[in-house]
């Protein structure tokens, strides 16, 4: 769905040659969208947004315009007549709307009057988007895009539109309408008012102007330049909200007729221009472009390559000369064209003033008159092209008149004195003398010379008594003339100095005839080969002669000398020396071979012209060179050459592998399902030099059995062999060139097979251990043994988890739940392989007995004694019941009680007799028998004993003492008794250490 924005434009431009005013139609095109049009051939084009079309209505009327479902056409109409719609915009508006008339001027011609729509050319651009700049007039009010006839007539509410700025409240009242064109770039707000009533204004409103075309840009410059290039720069202009995506740059090719050619388009601000012709004049214009359209272009700006360098102009002459100033005249460089135009630069330094020298003159004048100057100071001059020329001129020395000229003393009849004060400006050197002239007479026609000297005053004598007289002084200055020197003159040419080596040779020369009136600072020589009009500067310097190197041998070379002083270097050179460097055949030749450029080896040495290489590789890159020697010595090698051998079939297999567990399992795709060690053999293999082609297959040779075929693979498996079988196997590459020879024999052994499981047994179990046990062998595992077991138990989930892994032939079990059922399975191993799991064997765990009980507590009663013991609680639902056995005296134990309470009284204990008592508990299990606990510790009961007559009191006491039951220590009581022993002794041997080793 696009978004259409249409406007109508009224062109007062072409109303002088149109019966009927024109319309264009702007439709904007949002970014994303497509806009079809229909051109004047019947051919559809599509323009993408963001893009402005101009479309344009030839009868002045708005023509019927689908816009999607939402929105609304805005549509707005400008006056047919006069100019005060566009009486308001600024530069840049004026600018826009003057490109838009241009290109309507352009497509439709200034007196045409009908045609159909405005129809795209078929080979050109959509055309760039432009905006309407003009204020629309006031109190229009537009009703769904069109002009209401009576709008006028109805009484329809006004609306305030008010820009506001940068401070909070501050606005301007607009002209009402029901469409305003503003012009300032603010937040708006919008405020009905209706029969002087205010409505409460709106909340703020930001708009943001669309984008279109950037500005003109500014014209390239020349950033560098030769004499057959030219670098441009330019700045980027405005680009009016879209960023310049691309600049293009023009160009006449250097025809001057007018005509531009596009010679660049790109995003960067500069360009080089290469084979140009020298000294020639082209033109350049600039245009930018964005995604809104091309910018104008830039003005036309023509820029010159540079020419050829000129000689350096003679000294300049002084053609005349004043107090302050100077005319000084040069005369065209010799031997330029007369069509080369030759600009000129004056430059002048004042002695003394530490400036140097400052430019007082450019142009292509031949002579200059340099004005506001120094009286009486030193001026020097030179003038370039691109070569400075010194000169010296005359000195401004006319010095200032002599200050306070007056008659010393009092006048005598015949004579008087005069004296006077030196100048005051000297003119920049000293007075060398004075001179007094005196005239008779008031008149001053003729003055006669009384003195001529450096004094500063003299007596004016032989006068006429009574008469009138004039005097006058004047002083004078030295005057220094320099002439200016000139370059020197040619230079003889030089000399070889003894006979010319190979690669080298020795010149000498003389200093020119003609110095220039300057010594001779610096000599060039240029070096010229054969058939080359052009030389290069091979010596530079103030010696007199010279060594050139770096020449080839048997080569004729030609040698031109000139010299330099400070006024320049001399115009021309001398007569070309021609010299042909030593000779000699070559005796042999010396041939470098490597694989790379910088480890060559000599290989070859002798006369010959070719030599032939053996014992190379296919398929590789070698390098060669090669050296000539003669009797002046080794010459230097040639440019490396690069040489490829052919392509050949591979090279030889030069390992092969048993393919290991991990590498195995590296590949799971590759290894088939039913793989086993003992039946299968895995290969692994380092892939051969393919020698240039590409290796396809291998091929795997087992001896008896058919070779097997493999893909470009380094890894294979063969299956269906032998177990414990020895194979010969060798392995061959194949490329597209042939089958390699094969490999070394490789012997390869497959593995028995794996063992069958050994049967299960529990040899013995509890309520939380089960003892198993499998083959026959000793319980502990041998060093020897290669054969081991793997035990499986199956946990809850029904899987089986790993319980050993070893070679032993026994394993307990332990952790486990009483009267529970566990299944076990065995798998055996070795070097062959894993063998299968055995059948699940069942073993259960028996229920576990009662807790021991401590030992019981007995007590006599008179006749009877009275023992009890501890209470154990149900074990998992089942009763407990206790068992009371005692023994009288040295006989067996006997039950005297079986039942659930804990404890019992004997009656009728004899009174000589020693009873022991213990008492074990029982579980009574509801499907299975009982199960009898361990019985508690044995306790005594000592029989009491019988007092004796004649015992004292005392004795009584303690056979009554005696009579007592002995207790025996609780647990509790005897495991604080061995601490405290334990503890006592700790105590004793280290007082012990301290006492006896320490100290």
């Amino acid at each position: 769905k696009s978004n259409f924005y249409i406007e109508n434009v009224y062109s007062p431009l072409l109303l002088n040659h149109l019966s009927c005013f024109l319309q264009v139609i702007l439709v904007q095109v949002n970014p994303g969208e497509a806009f079809t049009i229909q051109r004047d051939d019947g051919q559809f084009q599509c323009i993408t947004g963001p893009a402005q079309v101009p479309m344009m209505s030839p009868n002045g009327s708005v023509p019927q315009i689908y816009v999607p479902p939402g929105y609304v056409q805005q549509v707005n109409t400008h006056p047919p007549h006069g100019r005060a719609a566009f009486a308001h915009r600024d530069e840049r508006a004026s600018k826009t709307y003057e490109r838009l008339q241009k290109k309507l001027k352009e497509r439709h011609g200034v007196g045409g009057g009908g045609g159909g729509g405005l129809a795209l050319s078929k080979d050109s651009p959509p055309p760039s988007p432009q905006k309407s700049r003009g204020t629309p007039p006031s109190g229009g009010d537009l009703q769904n895009g069109l002009g209401g006839k009576g709008a006028d007539e109805q009484a329809q509410p006004s609306t305030a539109v008010t820009a506001l700025g940068k401070s909070p409240g501050r606005g301007k009242d607009t002209e009402s309408g029901g469409r305003i064109y503003i012009r300032f770039l603010e937040p708006l707000e919008v405020q009905a008012m209706c029969n002087c009533l205010q409505g409460v204004p709106s909340e703020p409103v930001s708009f943001t102007t669309l984008s279109c075309e950037p500005d003109g840009p500014s014209p390239p410059r020349k950033a560098s330049g030769t004499k057959s290039s030219l670098v441009l720069q330019w700045k980027a202009p405005c680009d009016n909200g879209s960023k310049i995506q691309n600049y293009i740059l023009q160009w006449d090719e250097g025809k001057g007729t007018g005509a531009f050619e596009q010679c660049y388009y790109g995003p960067q601000k500069q360009y080089r221009l290469t084979k140009l012709s020298t000294a020639s004049r082209y033109y350049f214009r600039l245009a930018a472009k964005n995604d809104m359209g091309v910018s104008e272009f830039s003005d036309v700006v023509h820029i010159m390559t540079s020419c050829s360098v000129p000689a350096p102009p003679l000294s300049p002459e002084l053609i005349q000369s004043g107090v302050t100033w100077l005319c000084v005249r040069w005369h065209r460089p010799a031997g330029s064209p007369k069509e080369d135009e030759i600009s000129y630069v004056l430059e002048m330094e004042e002695e003394g003033s530490g400036y140097g020298f400052q430019a007082s003159y450019d142009g292509d004048e031949l002579s200059h008159t340099v004005r506001n100057l120094h009286r009486s100071t030193t001026y020097r001059f030179r003038v370039r092209t691109h070569k400075h020329t010194l000169i010296p001129i005359f000195r401004t020395i006319q010095p200032g008149c002599p200050c306070r000229l007056a008659v010393k003393g009092k006048p005598h009849p015949t004579s008087f004195r005069l004296t006077w004060d030196p100048p005051k400006d000297n003119g920049g050197s000293d007075v060398a003398k004075y001179v007094a002239e005196l005239s008779e007479g008031l008149s001053g026609s003729s003055w006669n010379q009384v003195y001529n000297g450096s004094a500063m005053e003299c007596v004016c004598g032989g006068l006429s008594p009574g008469c009138s007289y004039q005097a006058r002084v004047h002083c004078i200055s030295p005057l220094q003339v320099q002439t200016p020197p000139v370059p020197p003159g040619p230079c003889q040419p030089p000399r070889v100095v003894g006979k010319p080596k190979a690669r080298e040779v020795r010149l000498r020369w003389a200093p020119p005839l003609v110095d220039g009136g300057s010594a001779v600072s610096s000599y060039s020589v240029e070096m010229f080969a054969p058939q080359v009009d052009e030389g290069w500067e091979v010596y530079q310097g103030s010696e007199l002669d010279c060594t050139v190197g770096s020449l080839l041998p048997g080569r004729t070379y030609g040698f031109r000398l000139r010299a330099a002083n400070k006024a320049g270097v001399s115009v021309s050179f001398t007569n070309v020396t021609d010299i042909i460097c030593f000779y000699t055949a070559v005796s042999e030749y010396r041939l470098e071979w490597g694989a790379a450029e910088g480890s060559m080896q000599m290989c070859y040495t002798g006369a010959a012209l070719s030599h032939e290489m053996r014992g190379l590789l296919p398929a590789t890159n070698y390098f060669c060179r090669v050296q000539a020697v003669n009797v002046a010595g080794v010459g230097p090698f040639s440019d490396a050459v690069l040489c490829q051998t052919p392509c050949s079939v591979p090279a030889p297999v030069s390992s092969v592998h048993t393919l290991q567990r991990g590498e195995d399992e590296e590949d799971e795709e590759a290894r088939p399902l039913l793989y086993s060690s003992s039946t299968c053999l895995g290969l692994r293999w380092e892939a051969p030099c393919d020698h240039g082609s590409e290796i396809m297959s291998y091929l795997i040779d087992l001896g008896e059995r058919q070779p097997i075929l493999t893909g470009p693979v380094t890894k294979y498996i063969i299956q269906n062999l032998h177990p414990d079988t020895t194979y010969r196997i060798r392995i061959q590459a194949l490329n597209s060139l042939g089958a390699g020879p094969f490999s070394h024999t490789f012997k390869l052994k497959t593995k028995p097979l794996p063992p069958l499981p050994p049967r299960l047994e529990c040899t013995a179990s509890s309520h939380q251990t089960l003892r198993l046990k499998w083959g026959d062998g000793p319980a502990k595992a041998q060093p020897t043994d290669s054969l081991q077991y793997h035990l499986q138990m199956e946990d809850k989930n029904g899987r089986f988890i790993s319980l050993y892994k070893g070679p032993c032939h026994t394993h307990k079990v332990q952790r486990l739940n009483e009267s529970t059922s566990y299944a076990f399975r065995i798998q055996a191993f070795n070097e062959a392989g894993e063998g299968p799991f055995s059948t699940v064997y069942t073993f259960t765990t028996p229920r576990s007995p009662p807790a021991p009980l401590k030992a019981p507590r007995v007590e006599r009663v008179d006749e009877s004694c009275e023992v009890s013991w501890e209470t154990l609680p149900p074990m998992k639902g089942d009763p407990v019941i206790y068992c009371l056995q005692s023994m009288q005296g040295n006989s067996e134990f006997k039950q005297i009680y079986k039942g659930s309470a804990t404890s019992y009284q004997l009656p009728n204990l004899s009174s000589f007799t020693e009873y022991r008592f213990r008492v074990c508990a029982i579980r009574q299990c509801q499907d299975a028998p009982e199960i009898i606990g361990p019985y508690s510790s044995t306790v005594i009961l000592l029989p009491p004993r019988v007092d004796t007559p004649g015992v004292s009191g005392a004795t009584g006491s303690k056979a009554a003492e005696a009579q007592k039951p002995n207790r025996s220590l609780t647990d509790e009581q005897f495991s604080f008794l061995i601490i405290a022993l334990l503890a006592v002794t700790s105590i004793l041997i280290a007082v012990a250490i301290q006492y006896f080793v320490i100290e």
